[in-house]
Formats: structure tokens, sequence, C-alpha cells
């Protein structure tokens, strides 16, 4: 998911194959392929309190994720992560809903949004382009592009409004976001660069308090983590790295807990790090292939992207011959502090996710974690609690939406979930689309895709205001444009 001297080049080579994976956790996941009726059973004693997340703690707005306030109890069921699949659900699509696209330049990747909604800033070819929403429209309007090294990809905005990240080649670019807004000059303060990153800087995240960022460096397989804090105050250098935090393969999406205690991050397929959720059979062998896509010109209709080439083949944990997808992806969660201070002894716990989990979100309490699982058409839903206190038990809902699935954001106080659907693999007969769920239905076993809407080609990255209201903006990466959906128009409670 790189770019390359030549281009832009992609990585995350959808792999098909059948298997199995034995683990739960409750962050929702997107995985390709669930059987509807998943069998349930009763947990053992409730989690104690020294070792379980607050499952009903209250967060003020400054440290909860936009939009993802947590609307229903959990169930008590336990579910096993799901295989690979390619049997993606079809749903109607939704009528009514306010939608609008933009042509930006290149591939959009990342986007972030302002907290009173009027600002946005997209990751494109050559840097971050400023845009500007003005009260009641929905779509915001182009501004200008600020020029970055590197190339930016995934976005986030401090908890105080004051810098917006960029993960960015070794690490991650810092730019004023007053600056960005009024145009003035020297809007790039510095980068905060691993020198062990290999070029592969995806995600980033900050820490609730905005002294320590978090960059996932993919092909690295790790969080590299810097400070901040110290960057800001005595100037960018080799000294804001702190470490890295070591993952299975292919680390991408990460979140932070609202209660600032835990960071949740995502890797492919599970490596060194994996715990007591599921059975380990040791470092697999890289599950993608970096293959140089071109962005189409044309914005409609969508077309199929090139067919993935055959996958790596690596010792299965009973001796023989496997694909790397048949090793189950994994959602580990790190001791956000100890990070700060001793990134490689952070890790607390790492469970199986279902097929190339590449994104996750949290609640706004913290109680529950979401995950989309690339190559399971899944999206799945863990117990942050249970995740520490009985990892094996934490998966507690699978909801199958459609092909591919990669970002994913909580809107209407929480009550739906949006669901990128990306078919960046050209699946047959599948098509890029905008799944919503309903939360409520989700956790009750219940049906809870309410239908889809058109989206451009792969549909990638999404933001919206921290309210989880106003507009929500998609990245369209396949086809070079931004989408805004209004989040009023959408179905449900």
């Amino acid at each position: 998911m790189h770019r390359s001297p030549g281009g832009v080049t992609l990585a995350g080579m959808r792999l098909r194959i059948a298997g199995t994976a034995a683990t739960a956790a409750c962050v929702l996941l997107v995985s390709a392929g669930w059987a509807a009726a998943a069998s349930a059973r009763t947990l053992p004693a409730a989690d104690t309190a020294s070792t379980a997340l607050p499952a009903t703690a209250s967060v003020t707005a400054s440290t909860a994720l936009p939009g993802t306030a947590s609307v229903t109890a959990l169930p008590a069921r336990t579910l096993s992560s799901p295989a690979c699949s390619t049997v993606a659900v079809t749903r109607a699509k939704l009528t009514g809903v306010r939608t609008a696209m933009l042509r930006v330049p290149g591939a959009p990747f990342g986007v972030a949004v302002t907290a009173d909604g009027r600002w946005s800033f997209v990751a494109v070819a050559g840097g971050v382009e400023v845009l500007r929403r003005a009260a009641g429209a929905l779509l915001p309007v182009r501004v200008r592009v600020i020029a970055v090294p590197g190339g930016a990809v995934g976005e986030t905005i401090s908890r105080d409004g004051r810098y917006l990240l960029a993960a960015d080649d070794n690490g991650a670019v810092v730019i004023s976001v007053a600056r960005a807004e009024r145009g003035a000059p020297h809007a790039v303060l510095g980068l905060l660069d691993d020198p062990h990153g290999a070029d592969s800087a995806i995600e980033v995240a900050v820490s609730p308090d905005d002294r320590f960022a978090f960059v996932t460096l993919e092909y690295a397989d790790q969080v590299a983590v810097f400070n901040l804090q110290k960057a800001l105050a005595r100037g960018f250098g080799s000294k804001d790295y702190v470490g890295s935090v070591p993952l299975g393969v292919a680390a991408v999406g990460m979140a932070v807990s609202p209660n600032g205690r835990w960071l949740y991050a995502t890797s492919e397929v599970g490596g060194p790090t994996r715990g007591a959720a599921g059975p380990g059979s040791g470092r697999a062998a890289r599950p993608d292939a970096r293959t140089a896509v071109t962005p189409p010109t044309a914005v409609t209709p969508p077309t199929a992207a090139t067919p993935p080439t055959a996958a790596e083949t690596v010792p299965g944990a009973d001796g023989r011959e496997t694909t790397a997808a048949e090793q189950a992806g994994t959602l580990t969660v790190i001791n956000l502090r100890r990070a700060e201070a001793d990134p490689k002894a952070s890790v607390a716990v790492s469970v199986d996710a279902g097929c190339q989990p590449v994104r996750v979100v949290t609640s706004a309490d913290g109680s529950d974690v979401w995950v989309t699982a690339r190559a399971s058409d899944d999206l799945l839903c863990f117990s942050a609690a249970r995740l520490l206190s009985a990892p094996a038990h934490a998966l507690v809902a699978i909801v199958r939406v459609g092909e591919a699935p990669v970002g994913l954001m909580a809107v209407r106080g929480g009550a739906l979930i949006v669901v990128a659907d990306s078919n960046r693999f050209g699946q047959p007969g599948a098509t890029a689309n905008l799944d919503v769920v309903s939360v409520a239905d989700a956790l009750a076993g219940r049906p809870a895709v309410l239908g889809h809407l058109a989206s451009g080609l792969f549909p990638r990255e999404m933001a919206v205001p921290p309210s989880g209201a106003g507009v929500l903006l998609v990245t369209n990466y396949g086809s070079g444009q931004l989408e805004a959906v209004g989040v009023s128009t959408l179905p449900g409670a």
C-alpha cells in the first residue's frame, strides 16, 4: 500500500483460501465470508477489575474517537475467528441519502477533519490537500496543497486540534493546522523519522495527551513510537524516536482506547507476538505482493482491478505447505504508557482477528473494538475487557459485509458503522461500495447491513467530526475522488 520511485504501489495482495482460525475478542473486524448463524456459549465468570478495561467509564469528547459511542450492551456469546472468504453480502442500495463526489489529484489515501467540520485534509500525490466546507454545504472545496517530503498516507489530528500528522516514509510529517488553514508559510513543522522504518509508514495515532505519536510501519511489522512533545519543543531529530513495538506481518491499523491505557493494532498475518488466544506457528511469510497501480482517469463506472498473483507459501503449524493467508491475522493490545518508555515490552496480548485485518476503531466508552477483516469480508466486534481477561472469548459479533472491507467509521452517536467495501482485488461480480451497519442488530446477532451506498473505486479511509455527525468524508483511492455523505440522512435510529 505504498509508493515507489516510479509511482504509487499497492501492498496487500488478496489471498483466497479455505481455512479456519480460532479466537475471539470484542473489537469488530471486517472479514470476508462468515456464516451468518454462529453458535453461542456462555462465558466464564465476569472479568476482574484488575485486568478488565472499564466497560462503562464515561469519557470526555477530547478523548473519544469520532462518533463511536457504545449504544447497546455486549452479548455474552463467544465466536470463533472467521476464515478467509470471497462470499460477500448483497444488500439493496439505500435511497434518500445525500452524497456527492469531488475530484482530487492522484490517488487520495488518508483524510482528517477538524472538530468543527469546517476544514479537512486529504493525503494526495505530492502532499496534503487542504479543503474548506461552508456552513450547510455537503462537499468541501479545494483551497491549496501543502507539499510534504516523501508521500503522505494515513492521517490524524492531535486531540488539541493544533497539529495534523500524516504517516510518511519512515514516520510522520507534522503540520500546523492553523497555518495550513490560513495558507501561512512554514506549515510543515518537521518529520518524525524511524531510522529502521523500511520506508513503509501507513497509519498514525497520537496519545490522548498529545505527548507521543505512534506510526505503523507496514513492511517492518511494527509500530514506531515518537516523543511528539519533545520534537515540537526542541526541534525534530533522531532523539524523537523512542523505539518500536513488534507486531505480526503487515502491521496497518491502529486505535487508541478512550482512557489512554491501550493501543490496538492490526497485523494481516500473525507473528511472534501472538498470545494465548490462538495457536501460533512462528513468523509467516509476507502476504502481500506489491503491484503497481495507475489510478484510472474515468470516475465512473467502477472497473475490476488487476487480479493478484499467486500467494507465497510457508510451513503451517502442522508442517504442511500453506498459503500465508491461511494463518489468521491478529489484533494486538499494547500497553500505551509502557510503549512510551519501553516499546519492545509493551505488548499485552494478541488474538486472531479473521483473515487480513486492516483497520480498527473503538467505541467512545472503550468497551468494544471494531475491526475490518479484509479477506474474510467481515466486520468483527471484540469485547475490550475480555481481550485482557479472557482473550479466547473476546469476539462477540461478526457481520458479513461487502468485498474486501478496509476503512470503517462509527456515526450517529455510534448507532451505525459505515464500512468501505474496497473490492481492491477485483473479485468477479463484486463492486466497491459503502455498507451501512446497525450496531444494535450486529450485537443482537441479527442481519445488520441496512444497505449500501455507491462509491468510487477502492474506497479506503474515512473521517467525520468527533461528534459523529455532520458530513462523513471517504477517500476513493482508485478513482481520484473524495466522497461526502450526509450523516443525518443515513437510515436507522
